[in-house]
Parts: structure tokens; C-alpha cells; sequence
């Protein structure tokens, strides 16, 4: 090597007393002290959290995107196409925010790894600020329906790379706290949602307002990721090996012994990066650079298509991750937050967005005990202590919405006809005679029955299954977890449309019983199969963690795995393929792979 050459930038180094290849010979330097095991660390460093909260922002736009439109389509009335919104016309509008996330999110996938974590929220933000002030400006109901569907993209594209951007900056023992910031964002969304929707409805064109708010956390997020790197996994992916060195370095501190955890660390990548190329040569997922001549690598996709459900564990993780979604979203948490102040203005209530603001806070304040208790307590049991919570609160709700006279059911119409009347709420309500109105003391009980169980069933919600999913990204090696997690999260946005584009209707047709027992069913189901397949990932590296799933659904073997990690000084394994057999038994085609690849990368990703 050429004096001064950047290590980052040249092909890989043959070991000859072994016959290996790596990086650099710092990487994989044997002369250092054992290295503490990431668990080890006390507290992140201030550098640290700077990234998870920059990043933590697009949970905000998340989660205020998602709430703000509660308290919109009681305000809106006729400010759209000049007449009051049908429930097929709000059914639209909040659907197609998941719609197009839906769509978005295996392409996110795809553009994570060909751009870097960081670029793609910065995309990310520039689709929220253009969402937002399209719905401020727009007359029609189709013009809210593009703008919501551009903050879908944006909501698509953030959800997936911000858990995985956080995961791969976080030590083991708080990265389920510090993915748990994300979700902390959202719920601090939907109250910050809530109450600028109160504030802004007394005014006419209030909710004007409140959409286009949203445009300003996303210019700040913008203007902060400017200073912030990418995350190291993806920088030695990118073959910038002293550019993740330096990040790693940031990450663990100057403390003692915090040089070699953040060198173990980055020779842990490095091994795992070259043991997926040999396994992918060996088994025919990699054929050379020639894959990288399309505009976003579609061969290359195809190959990792194939490594996702060709590989029995990675088959696993992608099971569990989407099954995690999938119930984050049927179990009907989020015809709350579209719907809170439709469904409290039919049962009742006032002021339906105000108290909507209850079902917020309770999120917020159970997503902190989350946060304090994810790495403690553990995903798994997390989540086999919580789902009965909310299958409880769910059952509650049902049984109390059979005694409840509703003040106005939800009809699917094409507009506000002289048929029915319409409530202020903008809910299209069919005509009652005064004999068919309820006295108010026949309802008070079963009503404040069904804010008491929802807010029962938040609780449940808030503390599991609203932040384990969100964990997905560790599930899943580094060659497959940009395209695994972008599946799963696709998982999330297609339930999240199914529950947004039925929730109504299903009320109108099945009943609000039938509706609620229907989630509370759902729930039971997720719950045993959490039980069944779902293994415990907290104290895990992520190295760590694709060994849990090599031998079956690793249900019992995080004990093992954990053990095996402290004796190796953080690179632990259950049964990992030794990387001298798999390097050394590799072809002269696989080294020539892995030249390629890094020196090639590097130029693409410059480019």
C-alpha cells in the first residue's frame, strides 16, 4: 500500500499466514486487549442521542401526519368540494396515506442501500414539506387525496430507514431503547397532532392550519442531517472503512476500553460482509459487478430476493417481522387515531377531539414506560405480557358498545343528500325522530365504559406491540436487512390500509360490537404466535442476532447465544460458519468478488 493511500478506498488485503482476507490490518489486529462486550457500556454519549432524536424527527412527521387528520375530518365540514364528506370520501383520505406506503416501502428498501440511510430520510423530508402545504392549499377532495398521498410516500420511506439507521448506530444493550425513540416521536406526534387540532378548530379554516404545520419539523430535520453521517454498517457495506472507524469511534466514546469495543465492532461487520459473499458465491446468489448496471441494481435485488427466501433463517426473521407488523396494524390501534374523534362524536361526546387527546397522552406516556423497560424485560415477554391487555380493553369496548345508543351511525353515501342531516362532526347522519333519541343517562355509563377500555387497551398497546415491531431491522443479516426490512414495513402499511379502508364501513355493517371483537380475535391469534416463533433478541449485537434463527425459530437459545457473545468479546455466535473455512474453501472467483465489490461500490456510491 502506497504511503498515505486511504485504507477505505482499496481492494481487500490477502492474510498469507492464513490464507483470509480483510480491510485493513487495524481491523483484524490480534496485539489489543479483549475488547468489552457492547452490553457492557453504561449510557450512550451525547453523540449518540443527537443521531436518535435528528432522527427521531421523521416519528414526529410520522406520528403528527397520522394523528392530525383525526381532528381534520371533524373540522373540515364542507371545505372540500363544497359539500360535507361522505365516509367513503374520509375512508379515501386516510387510506391512501397507507396506499402509498404500501408501494413505497420495498422501494425504500432499494434505495437505502443505493443511496445510504441518511440520503433517503433526507428524501423523506422533502416529501413531508411538499405533503403538507399540497393539503393546505388544495379546494377538493381528490387535491387532499394526492396530498395525503404524498406524505404517504414520505411515512413509507421513513419508517422504514429511521429504525434501521437507528439499530445499526446503537450498542446492544439500548437498542431496543433507542428504536423506542422513534416510536416515542410518533406518540409525541398524535398529541402535539391533538392539540393543534383543538386549537385550530374554532377557527374556519383551521385545519388548513393544522396540515400545513407539518412542513416545519421536516425542514429542521433537514437542516441537521447536514452536520450527521451515515450509519458505519452501511459506510464498510460502501467500502469506506475510515469513515465508519471514525463514526464507531464517535458512537462508543473515548472511555477506556471503548477504542477496541468500536474496532471489534467494525472487524465484526467486516467478517460478516465477507461471509455473505462467500456464502452467496457458493450458492449462486452472486455472479459479479455486472449485476450493478441497471439504475437500481434490479439484479442485484433479484439476488437478494433470492438470499431472503432461499436462506432458511432469513425466511424465519421475515416471517416474524411480518407477522409483528401485520398485528401492530389488524389489531385496530390505528382506527383509533383515524377515527378517535369520529367515534367519540358518534357515541356522544362533546368535544370529540378533546377528549381523542386522552387516547394521545396514554400512548406518549406508556411508549416512555416502554422505553424504560424494552432492554430490561425483553421483546418477547414484552410483548406475552401486554397483548392480553389489550385483547382485555378490546372486549370491554365491545361489550359496552351493544348498550349504547349511538347519536349518529356513519353511512356510505356519495354526498350529503337531503336524505339524511348532518352532524357537525361532517358524519353523515341518518334523520331521528325525537321519540328515538336516548336520554342522556341511558348512555353516560357504557360510554365513559368504552373511553375507560380504550384507554385500557392503549395502554397494552403502547407498552408491546407499538414498539417491538419496530425492531425489525435486527432481525435480519446486513447483505438482506434493508430488503427484509423494507418487506416488513410494507407488511405494516398494506394492514395499516386494510384497517383504514374498513374500519368505517365495518362499523356501519358489522356493528361497533362485532368490530371490536373481530380486533380482539385478531389479537389472540398474534398472541400465540408470538408464543410460538418469536424469539428474544435484547442484549444482542446484531452480528449476534442472525445466529438465534440458524437452527429453527431459536425460541430458547438466546441464553446460549448471549453467553457465547461475552466469551468472544462481542463478536459472539451460536454456531456461526467459521469464516477461515468458508474464506479459504471459497473460489478464485468469490476473492475476485470481493475486490470487486468494495472498489466497485465505492465508485458506484460516489458517483
Amino acid at each position: 500500500m502506497q504511503q498515505g493511500e486511504d485504507v477505505s478506498h482499496v481492494p481487500l488485503i490477502r492474510d498469507p499466514s492464513t490464507g483470509l482476507e480483510h480491510t485493513s490490518p487495524e481491523i483484524h489486529s490480534r496485539d489489543e486487549p479483549q475488547a468489552l462486550h457492547q452490553s457492557q457500556i453504561h449510557r450512550p454519549g451525547r453523540f449518540l442521542w443527537t443521531l436518535t432524536c435528528t432522527a427521531g424527527i421523521s416519528g414526529l412527521l410520522f406520528g403528527y401526519d397520522t394523528g392530525v387528520i383525526s381532528s381534520a375530518l371533524v373540522s373540515i365540514q364542507s371545505g372540500l368540494s363544497g359539500r360535507v364528506l361522505t365516509t367513503a370520501d374520509k375512508s379515501i383520505i386516510t387510506s391512501c396515506t397507507s396506499l402509498l406506503a404500501l408501494l413505497v416501502s420495498p422501494l425504500a428498501g432499494i434505495l437505502a442501500d443505493r443511496l445510504g440511510r441518511k440520503k433517503l430520510i433526507l428524501v423523506a423530508d422533502a416529501l413531508f414539506i411538499l405533503g403538507a402545504l399540497w393539503q393546505a392549499c388544495t379546494a377538493s377532495v381528490w387535491g387532499m387525496v394526492a396530498g395525503r398521498g404524498i406524505v404517504g410516500l414520505a411515512i413509507g420511506a421513513a419508517s422504514m430507514v429511521v429504525p434501521l439507521y437507528i439499530s445499526e448506530l446503537a450498542p446492544s444493550s439500548y437498542r431496543g431503547r433507542l428504536v423506542t425513540i422513534f416510536t416515542l416521536f410518533i406518540t409525541g406526534g398524535q398529541v402535539v397532532a391533538y392539540l393543534v387540532g383543538y386549537v385550530c378548530s374554532s377557527h374556519l379554516s383551521g385545519w388548513r392550519w393544522s396540515l400545513g404545520l407539518g412542513a416545519l419539523p421536516a425542514v429542521l430535520q433537514a437542516l441537521m442531517l447536514g452536520f450527521l453521517p451515515d450509519t458505519p454498517r452501511w459506510l464498510v457495506k460502501a467500502g469506506k472503512i475510515d469513515a465508519a472507524k471514525r463514526v464507531l469511534e464517535q458512537v462508543y466514546g473515548s472511555g477506556p476500553g471503548m477504542r477496541q469495543v468500536a474496532l471489534t465492532v467494525l472487524r465484526a461487520i467486516d467478517e460478516e460482509i465477507l461471509e455473505e459473499d462467500a456464502h452467496r458465491t457458493r450458492h449462486g446468489h452472486g455472479r459479479g459487478p455486472a449485476k450493478r448496471t441497471s439504475c437500481l441494481g434490479l439484479a442485484r435485488v433479484h439476488d437478494q430476493a433470492g438470499e431472503l427466501c432461499g436462506v432458511a433463517s432469513n425466511r424465519r426473521a421475515l416471517t416474524i417481522a411480518c407477522l409483528l407488523q401485520g398485528l401492530q396494524q389488524l389489531c385496530g390501534f390505528n382506527s383509533l387515531m383515524y377515527f378517535s374523534a369520529t367515534i367519540f362524536s358518534i357515541v356522544g361526546f362533546r368535544s370529540p377531539t378533546l377528549t381523542s387527546l386522552s387516547i394521545a397522552i396514554t400512548n406518549f406516556i406508556f411508549t416512555l414506560l416502554a422505553f424504560a423497560l424494552i432492554d430490561r424485560i425483553g421483546r418477547r415477554r414484552i410483548l406475552l405480557y401486554s397483548i392480553p391487555v389489550m385483547i382485555l380493553g378490546l372486549a370491554i369496548s365491545s361489550a359496552a358498545f351493544h348498550f349504547v345508543h349511538l347519536k349518529s351511525m356513519p353511512r356510505v353515501s356519495g354526498s350529503g343528500s337531503s336524505g339524511s342531516s348532518s352532524s357537525s362532526s361532517g358524519i353523515d347522519t341518518p334523520s331521528v325522530s325525537p321519540s328515538d333519541t336516548p336520554t342522556p343517562h341511558d348512555n353516560n355509563f357504557a360510554i365513559l365504559t368504552i373511553l375507560v377500555a380504550m384507554i385500557i387497551y392503549v395502554c397494552g398497546y403502547a407498552s408491546g406491540i407499538g414498539n417491538v415491531p419496530w425492531q425489525q431491522s435486527e432481525l435480519f443479516p446486513l447483505s438482506v436487512r434493508s430488503l427484509g426490512s423494507s418487506l416488513a414495513t410494507a407488511t405494516n402499511w398494506g394492514s395499516n390500509f386494510v384497517i383504514g379502508l374498513t374500519f368505517l364501513p365495518m362499523m356501519d355493517y358489522l356493528s361497533p360490537t362485532l368490530t371490536f371483537a373481530l380486533y380482539a380475535v385478531i389479537c389472540v391469534v398474534g398472541w400465540v404466535l408470538v408464543w410460538l416463533i418469536y424469539p428474544e433478541t435484547s442484549g444482542l449485537s446484531l452480528e449476534e442476532v442472525g445466529d438465534l434463527l440458524q437452527r429453527g425459530w431459536g425460541v430458547h437459545a438466546h441464553a446460549h447465544v448471549r453467553r457465547s457473545g461475552g466469551d468472544q468479546g462481542g463478536v459472539g455466535v451460536l454456531h456461526r460458519r467459521s469464516l477461515s473455512g468458508s474464506a479459504a474453501s471459497a473460489s478464485a472467483s468469490s476473492l475476485q468478488l470481493h475486490d470487486e465489490r468494495r472498489s466497485g461500490e465505492v465508485d458506484e456510491h460516489s458517483a
